[in-house]
C-alpha cells in the first residue's frame, strides 16, 4: 500500500475510535464473508481489528500495512492473537504477483493518488476469478479538514467507483453504498464540526442503539446512499 500521508496521529485516533464501534465492524467484516476463499489478503490493515474477524474463518490470512508503528503493533497483536495471519510491508502501486483467493481493502483507495494503478496491482495478487470487497468513504460533498488530515484525496460515488474498477480491468459484481445514518454523522461532526471520530461515549452509543438499526434496515430496503460506498469488483477468469 502507499503511504497514506496525512497526520499519522489523527489517522490512528481515527481507527482507535473506529475499533470502538464493534457492531460498525461486524457489520462490515460480514460483507466480505462470501467473497475470502480460504487464503485471503487484506491491503491496509491498520491495527488488524477488521483481520481478526476474518482471520478465524479461513486458512491462512495476510495483513498488509504500510506506516511502520502500525506495522510492529500488527505484528505484535496477531503474533498473539491469531496464529494463521502473517503479517507483511506492502506499498502499492507495485508489480508484484501472488495467488490469493480473495483480497479486502477498506478505507484505503482513497489515500492513493494513482487508484486505478493500486487496482491493478490488487488484481494481481489473486487468482483469476477472485473477489476484490473494497469500502471506500462516499459523497465528495462530505469531504472535511478531517478527511485531509487523515490523508485522503477523494471520496467516492458508486460512478466514480465504477469508472475506476472497470478503468483497472475489473468487472463489478456489487457496486452499492452503505450506512445512511453514518452519513449524517459524519457530516455534521467532521464537516461541519470538524470533528474526527475518536473514542468514546458518542461512538459507543451510536454503536450500540442506531447502527443495529441501520444494519436492519439496509438489510430490507437498502441504501439510495450513504457513508460509504461498497464494491465487490473480480479479476477476469483467464481463457
Amino acid at each position: 500500500m502507499t503511504d497514506l500521508g496525512g497526520d499519522q496521529q489523527v489517522q490512528e485516533e481515527v481507527l482507535e475510535g473506529l475499533a470502538e464501534a464493534v457492531n460498525h465492524r461486524k457489520w462490515f467484516s460480514s460483507m466480505a464473508f462470501p467473497y475470502l476463499g480460504d487464503d485471503p489478503i487484506e491491503i491496509g490493515s491498520g491495527f488488524g481489528d477488521y483481520a481478526l474477524e476474518w482471520a478465524p474463518r479461513v486458512r491462512r490470512f495476510t495483513c498488509t500495512e504500510a506506516e511502520p508503528h502500525r506495522l510492529d503493533e500488527l505484528r505484535a497483536r496477531m503474533a498473539e492473537e491469531a496464529a494463521n495471519v502473517e503479517v507483511r510491508h506492502m506499498l502499492l502501486p507495485s508489480e508484484e504477483t501472488a495467488s490469493h483467493t480473495g483480497l479486502v481493502t477498506y478505507n484505503v483507495l482513497e489515500h492513493i493518488e494513482d487508484h486505478v494503478g493500486a487496482l491493478r496491482s490488487m488484481s494481481r495478487l489473486v487468482l483469476p476469478g477472485s473477489a476484490l470487497v473494497i469500502v471506500v468513504p462516499a459523497f465528495m460533498i462530505a469531504m472535511s479538514r478531517v478527511d485531509i488530515a487523515t490523508g485522503h484525496v477523494r471520496r467516492y460515488t458508486k460512478k466514480t467507483m465504477r469508472e475506476a474498477v472497470l478503468a483497472a480491468g475489473l468487472e463489478i459484481e456489487v457496486l452499492r453504498y452503505a450506512n445512511i445514518l453514518g452519513f449524517f454523522g459524519y457530516f455534521v461532526s467532521a464537516k461541519l464540526l470538524g470533528q474526527a471520530p475518536r473514542p468514546g461515549r458518542i461512538v459507543r452509543i451510536y454503536d450500540r442503539f442506531v447502527l443495529p438499526a441501520t444494519r436492519w434496515w439496509e438489510g430490507i430496503f437498502g441504501a439510495p446512499f450513504g457513508q460509504s460506498v461498497v464494491c465487490v469488483a473480480r479479476t477476469p477468469v483467464s481463457s
